[in-house]
């Protein structure tokens, strides 16, 4: 039996059949030994069926919360890290399904937050230069530009404010009221980082190369740049009266 782990990754999925089984078994090849927790929304793919047949190869290790339909990223992670805390893990990671986020990466944020005295590790693609392959130029214009103008609105000291690649220490989500986190889609990424920071919490940047995804089809569109771009006006603007 597969002792307890202090380590959950949980990875949203929508449409992702070709990625999951490849993606837990490389997180499982690691030597920390952490957990998965599948936030599955529902895919049409065939995407909960490949977990479940992996649940019986891993039952102590492979958890999924099936929900009835896509109800954004933002509200995915928040029941993750509501049963992360409720399953009484230390540190909980934020990573995607389709290999953009490397998982031999994961015991490097886990350091940070373990070993070197973060409270919140982001996996960045911007704080050593531009670590993006295989994007279209637009993109990572776009991607880069929206990191620094929130740098720039909200003052935050963070170069990748957009990173969904991330450790959370249990003490920071416990402290954050996750019922009032509002936003769904790019702008949860940031509102998560900057009330983090609000709240005194210490967040360092570990430099990674992000790599467009492979198989699958991106789930990022203009509307979820929008939230980001209005978003952030309101929480500079909510910050400075709370």
């Amino acid at each position: 039996m597969q002792e307890k782990s202090d380590s959950i990754v949980i990875i949203p999925t929508y449409n992702e059949c070709e990625n999951i089984e490849n993606i837990i078994r490389a997180v499982f090849a690691l030597e920390h030994g952490f957990h998965i927790l599948v936030i599955e929304d529902n895919s049409p793919d065939g995407t909960a069926d490949i977990v479940k047949r992996m649940q019986g190869e891993f039952p102590e290790r492979l958890f999924m919360i099936e929900r009835t339909g896509k109800l954004g990223l933002g509200t995915a992670y928040i029941e993750g890290f509501k049963w992360s805390l409720a399953h009484g893990y230390d540190y909980v990671f934020e990573m995607d399904a389709d290999f953009s986020h490397n998982p031999t990466d994961l015991p490097r944020l886990y350091d940070a937050c373990s070993k070197e005295g973060a409270d919140v590790s982001i996996g960045s693609r911007y704080v050593s230069g531009v670590n993006v392959v295989d994007w279209p130029i637009e993109r990572v214009l776009m991607s880069y530009g929206a990191s620094k103008y929130v740098r720039i609105i909200t003052g935050i000291p963070v170069h990748d404010t957009t990173a969904g690649f991330v450790c959370y220490r249990r003490q920071v989500l416990e402290m954050m009221d996750l019922d009032k986190i509002r936003f769904k889609g790019y702008a949860f990424q940031i509102e998560m980082k900057f009330t983090a920071w609000k709240l005194g919490f210490r967040i360092k940047e570990v430099p990674v190369i992000f790599i467009n995804r492979k198989q699958g089809t991106s789930k990022m569109n203009s509307s979820i740049f929008g939230e980001a771009m209005f978003g952030v006006i309101r929480l500079k603007w909510d910050s400075l009266f709370h």
